[in-house]
């Protein structure tokens, strides 16, 4: 028994797990992927607030080892389920087991939004990536496309810019939805091009690997097909909360209701970050969610 079990360790679930520690809680943080969650895979970050420029993984990597060093326990753990016993404490179960606490805080991020085009899933990992500080590399001098228009996937083609022999931005709309300076910077690099209003059709491939894609220019209805190896998609994220609606509310996409006081419907089980509902969801937020999450579960413990 534990006095608070935080789900996932993006900023929000270690910013939680920071302030849960300073108010004298005891705290395991479940993760089933990576230390840091999306954040982790931003090349630089330039918006929070006294940080001049750091690298997500950076970022991520301090905020573990500030919370390890405060005593939070760590665990690589797949959450399945968490309820709430007759005794009024939780149940979390996981993949190898079941672990009890007193509170709960879901910090469970976004997962990458797929483009649900057919052949997709079977060429993740051979041609098809979300990632470009992970797989960037694997793509090194070649001719690279990357679909998506806002500023996760204007980073990322600036990032594989520096690799890649060029980089080619298809576009869903008629402009980007990305920041001014770096529409700017994109536009200033010579080997990265840019198509507005291109909606993918298709994936072709070769002996299980990534050939090309195919686009349907939404101006003038003509097909283009475009040769590559590889594809970055970054079109946003969306939530995975379904496993957890026995004990809160989602609303219709998916995201679980909860307002600033980052509260559920369950007494006890709090939310912080991007899964919750808002109209915010950056790391300066998520961090703050964390914040009041942490701050309101332990008031929650004391009262016990």
């Amino acid at each position: 028994m534990v006095d608070i079990i935080v789900i996932g360790a993006g900023a929000s679930g270690m910013t939680a797990a920071l302030y849960a520690l300073r108010n004298g809680k005891s705290v395991l943080v479940l993760e089933q992927e990576n230390v840091g969650g999306q954040i982790a895979n931003s090349p630089r970050v330039e918006n929070f607030p006294s940080i001049k420029e750091i690298s997500g993984s950076d970022f991520s990597d301090k905020l573990f080892e500030q919370i390890t060093n405060l005593g939070a326990d760590f665990e690589l753990e797949k959450v399945e389920k968490v309820t709430k016993d007759e005794d009024g404490f939780f149940t979390v179960k996981t993949e190898y087991g079941e672990r009890r606490s007193k509170a709960v805080i879901l910090a469970v991020g976004v997962k990458h939004r797929h483009t649900g085009v057919a052949g997709e899933e079977e060429l993740i990992g051979n041609g098809v990536s979300y990632c470009a500080l992970c797989d960037g590399a694997f793509y090194t001098g070649e001719d690279i496309a990357l679909i998506g228009d806002a500023n996760t996937a204007l980073q990322y083609a600036l990032l594989l810019a520096n690799k890649c022999k060029s980089v080619t931005v298809f576009t869903l709309f008629d402009k980007f939805f990305a920041e001014n300076y770096l529409v700017k910077a994109l536009k200033e690099r010579e080997n990265i091009t840019y198509y507005h209003n291109r909606e993918l059709q298709a994936f072709e491939s070769e002996n299980g690997s990534l050939t090309g894609l195919v686009f349907k220019n939404k101006d003038d209805g003509s097909i283009i097909n475009f040769k590559t190896k590889g594809v970055f998609i970054a079109i946003g994220q969306v939530p995975d909360n379904k496993k957890f609606e026995n004990v809160v509310d989602l609303d219709r996409a998916g995201y679980i209701v909860a307002d600033e006081t980052c509260t559920t419907k369950t007494p006890g089980l709090f939310v912080a970050g991007d899964c919750r509902t808002k109209k915010i969801r950056q790391l300066t937020t998520a961090c703050g969610d964390g914040a009041v999450a942490a701050t309101a579960a332990s008031t929650y413990v004391d009262t016990l």
